[in-house]
């Protein structure tokens, strides 16, 4: 009751629900939550420590790995500390200046994550279709130049999301967001003007650039199957797919529960809120939580250094703790 008061005499606040529906249980979820997001800080946070401590593993391929990490750790950071804060403190209010800002992060987040995943399967075409050629093709300056191209891309189309929203006020509905984040289409529907700008370019941005990221991940893909049925060798086949195995793992989570996720909060409303709240949190909570694992258990190279470092810390902690 109080925070619905404190939301109707300040019109700049918007109050975050968390998960309608399930307010009863939302202690235990945070439990969950909590233990999703300390992996997904350990696991990240791991890779960036081995990748910059091993010469051998500051290559293309691992540099691209690391900018996901940095991608999963900013994007887990921006939406579990205000989750915890609900579900712990019942602290819901937001202000509409955190809102737009989380709003901004969370979607530039996601694109810049859809173009590294993109360079991904770029350096897996080159590193399978050019062997020779690829230490030429892709240095680690011009992976570096083209991940920060995949940085400025998604703050150009994103710039105007907020900048949009911002434009709808005065907001006419109670201000209560049904979820655990500020979502664009949440915010837009609480105004009482036209909202198909904003409908219109989520849309757009989202198949211009998810469906330009695509399309190369395909075209790439498309290029190495072929490239392997032209080797005579069934075990070199293997070899070559196996470099791929991580990044499609990958791919496989993050694309279709993010596409879901987007197409319902629009289309799905025969869907229960709860439903479309849980599945955009697992975007966010267990795909972060999980990359690193996949990472780590199918490159083998980035596997053995990790272990080296884990059981190295492993050692260090039990020398430590014998008696003199």
């Amino acid at each position: 009751i109080f925070s619905l008061n404190f939301t109707q005499s300040d019109p700049s606040t918007f109050i975050l629900m968390g998960i309608p529906g399930m307010e009863d249980v939302h202690i235990w979820i945070s439990i969950p939550y909590s233990t999703s997001y300390i992996f997904c800080l350990l696991g990240n946070f791991m890779v960036l420590f081995v990748v910059s401590k091993e010469e051998t593993l500051q290559k293309p391929m691992y540099l691209l790995i690391c900018m996901l990490a940095l991608t999963d750790i900013t994007k887990s950071s921006t939406i579990v500390p205000k989750a915890l804060c609900i579900f712990w403190f019942n602290l819901k209010g937001i202000t509409m200046g955190g809102c737009l800002t989380q709003i901004f992060f969370i979607h530039s987040v996601n694109f810049v994550q859809s173009g590294v995943l993109m360079l991904m399967a770029i350096d897996r075409y080159v590193a399978i279709c050019n062997p020779l050629r690829y230490p030429t093709i892709l240095t680690n300056a011009r992976v570096v130049t083209l991940g920060l191209a995949c940085l400025v891309r998604a703050l150009l189309f994103m710039v105007p999301l907020p900048l949009t929203l911002s434009r709808l006020q005065p907001f006419c509905a109670n201000r209560i967001i049904p979820h655990t984040y500020c979502d664009h289409m949440a915010v837009a529907k609480m105004s009482c003007g036209d909202i198909t700008v904003n409908r219109m370019y989520g849309l757009v941005i989202v198949f211009i650039v998810l469906g330009f990221d695509l399309t190369l991940i395909a075209l790439s893909y498309g290029l190495i199957i072929r490239a392997v049925l032209r080797i005579p060798s069934r075990k070199a086949h293997q070899k070559a797919l196996n470099t791929c195995t991580a990044h499609i793992c990958v791919m496989l989570m993050a694309y279709p529960i993010f596409l879901f996720s987007t197409l319902t909060y629009r289309f799905g409303q025969g869907i229960a809120p709860y439903v479309h709240i849980i599945l955009a949190n697992l975007y966010y909570l267990l795909l972060p939580m999980l990359n690193p694992i996949v990472y780590g258990v199918k490159t083998k190279e980035l596997r053995d250094k990790m272990r080296k470092y884990i059981c190295g810390m492993s050692s260090t902690g039990a020398s430590d703790s014998e008696p003199l």
